[in-house]
């Protein structure tokens, strides 16, 4: 495959990506040759059915899982060509995660969470804290930073999770059905937050099965059967009639 040239303002890219489990009669297609860019400033959510994929592009996007098939570019980055300690260096450095059940350290306060991934990258704690507590400061949180997450409501522990996701100015946030525990109100406060930050400059990915939830984003990626079926940008009128459908 030959490899062309990234654009600077374009954060991911998928080019033919398949992800095949099993063999012969026994194989499943869980994706099969998806294209799919992401730009700094852009926030584009992933739509379909129980599944249809997108849990699987979403862990491909972020290098957790290599694809049996194609190519994964992050930042520039050929993800096929890093070894492991490379490929655990742009996790740590470009990619953050928010998922729907917050995965914090139950015995770290929200500014340890925040600071545990620069710290494991090598950062001193001093300085990992002031990072930390600028994160926190984004998502109005510096004021519950040395609180533990059992202290915290759940919309708060989420707010946490997208700090500790753009801490240290990681760029590409990927983002799995982030409002699903939370209740309506909590789970837009933490769309406007992930919101925010796209607009600050970073890209991102939002997996939800909810056309409300995906209003926030400006393209609107349809899966079905492990493929791009439809695609939709914000300001299209029919892109939440076919989100709901």
């Amino acid at each position: 495959m030959s490899r062309e040239r990234i654009g600077a303002s374009e954060l991911l890219r998928l080019d033919a990506v398949a992800m095949h489990y099993g063999a012969g009669e026994n194989s499943v297609t869980a994706l099969a040759g998806v294209d799919l860019s992401v730009k700094r400033g852009e926030l584009v959510a992933i739509m379909g059915a129980s599944g249809s994929g997108k849990s699987t592009l979403l862990t491909i996007a972020g290098g957790l899982v290599t694809p049996t098939s194609g190519e994964v570019v992050v930042d520039g980055q050929y993800l096929r060509d890093a070894k492991p300690a490379q490929l655990a260096a742009i996790r740590r450095r470009t990619l953050g995660f928010v998922f729907q059940d917050f995965n914090l350290v139950p015995a770290l306060t929200a500014v340890e969470n925040v600071s545990l991934p620069l710290e494991l990258d090598g950062w001193k704690r001093s300085k990992a804290r002031r990072a930390a507590l600028d994160a926190l400061h984004l998502v109005e949180l510096d004021d519950r930073a040395d609180h533990f997450p059992d202290d915290l409501s759940g919309g708060q522990q989420q707010r946490v999770a997208i700090a500790r996701a753009v801490v240290g100015g990681r760029a590409l946030i990927l983002a799995d059905e982030p409002t699903g525990a939370l209740d309506s109100q909590t789970g837009e406060l933490v769309l406007r937050m992930l919101r925010s930050r796209i607009d600050e400059g970073a890209g991102g990915i939002l997996v939800t099965h909810d056309a409300r939830h995906a209003a926030w984003a400006d393209r609107i990626v349809f899966l079905r059967d492990g493929r791009v079926v439809d695609e939709s940008r914000r300001d299209d009128p029919s892109a939440l009639l076919a989100a709901g459908a």
